[in-house]
This record gives structure tokens, C-alpha cells and sequence, in this order.
């Protein structure tokens, strides 16, 4: 194998994680960043959707490879795995926006790691931890969209607010957890 092929290094970067090497977490969770970037804004153009979306997805993603870390198998490969977290949150991700997942070819397990594009908690306890510190209506949107999977219409009317407040609350709240994940993950 490629010493340096993203496969090796990304799953050296992992190995490193699971120890508890905070820093090479942090390089990890950067580097994935970047090329499910790519990916995700290569699988939303084809139907039409934009970079809001797809770096709402690679924060979906991110966070989950952060919160799974611990079932990653280390005598296997790493970015198959990788592939199938993206993979998921893509098919969830046209689910609950009533898109087809036949308009978006799914399957290509290298696509993750093919193109470059310009965290400790260890169990969803951990993530609601996280949660609690980010404002109500932010809390309340990521729980009910990405959590508890109701579309963006019912979490406007369970997080009494409108359906772009929800959407906004949304992208910012994952955004401001990533930040929060990347700061733990330096200390």
C-alpha cells in the first residue's frame, strides 16, 4: 500500500485518535472535512442543490465519525468506513428532503477520498452535552431534524418558529458544535 495515499494517512490519523492523540484527531477531522466537501458538493450539484447544504451534510458527517470513533475496527479499512457514515447521511439528507436517491448515484466508495476541497466525546450523551450549550432554537432545530429525523416543516412547528429560522438554526448550530468539538479536541 501507498505510504501515502489518503487511506494510509488518514487511517494512521485515526489510529492515532483512538489513542487519544488530541492533535492528530483534530488534523483527522480536517482533512475528512475537506474531501467530504468535495464529495457532497459533487453529489448535491446534480440535483440542484447547493454548498449550504452539502457543508450542513459535512458537518452531520464529521460529527458522527467524531461520536462513532470507537467502533471504527482498526483491522480494517478506513475509508470505507468513512464512506459509509457519508453515504448514510447523504441518503438521510434526500429522505427527509423528499429527493430521490435514484437521481444521486451513491455507491462509489473511493469518491470520498478522491478529491480535495477547500474532536473526545464518545457517545450521544456526550453530543447532548454539546448540545446544551448552544442557544434554544438552535438545540431545538438540530434535535428535531437531525436527531429525532422530522422534516424541516414539523421542527418549524415543534421549535415554534418559521421553516428558514429552523434552517439557519440548523447550519449555525452545526457549525458552532464543530467548533466546539474542534476546541475540546485541542485541549
Amino acid at each position: 500500500m501507498d505510504m501515502n495515499s489518503p487511506e494510509t494517512e488518514l487511517r494512521t490519523l485515526m489510529l492515532a485518535s483512538q489513542d487519544g492523540d488530541a492533535a492528530a484527531h483534530r488534523v483527522l477531522l480536517e482533512r475528512l472535512s475537506r474531501h467530504l466537501r468535495a464529495y457532497y458538493k459533487g453529489k448535491l450539484a446534480r440535483i440542484g442543490r447547493g454548498p449550504t447544504e452539502a457543508e450542513d451534510l459535512v458537518q452531520e458527517a464529521v460529527l458522527a465519525i467524531h461520536i462513532q470513533r470507537h467502533t471504527y475496527d482498526p483491522n480494517e479499512p478506513f475509508t470505507p468506513w468513512v464512506h459509509a457514515i457519508a453515504r448514510y447521511k447523504l441518503i438521510d439528507f434526500l429522505r427527509r428532503n423528499r429527493a430521490s436517491v435514484a437521481d444521486v448515484p451513491i455507491d462509489e466508495a473511493n469518491e470520498v477520498t478522491a478529491n480535495d476541497d477547500h474532536l473526545n466525546a464518545e457517545s450521544s450523551f456526550d453530543l447532548r452535552r454539546l448540545l446544551k450549550l448552544l442557544p434554544k432554537k438552535m438545540q431545538c432545530a438540530i434535535v428535531a431534524v437531525k436527531l429525532d429525523g422530522l422534516s424541516v416543516a414539523e421542527a418549524a412547528r415543534r421549535c415554534r418558529t418559521s421553516e428558514s429560522g429552523v434552517k439557519v438554526n440548523i447550519h449555525r448550530g452545526l457549525k458552532a458544535l464543530a467548533a466546539l468539538i474542534a476546541q475540546r479536541a485541542q485541549t
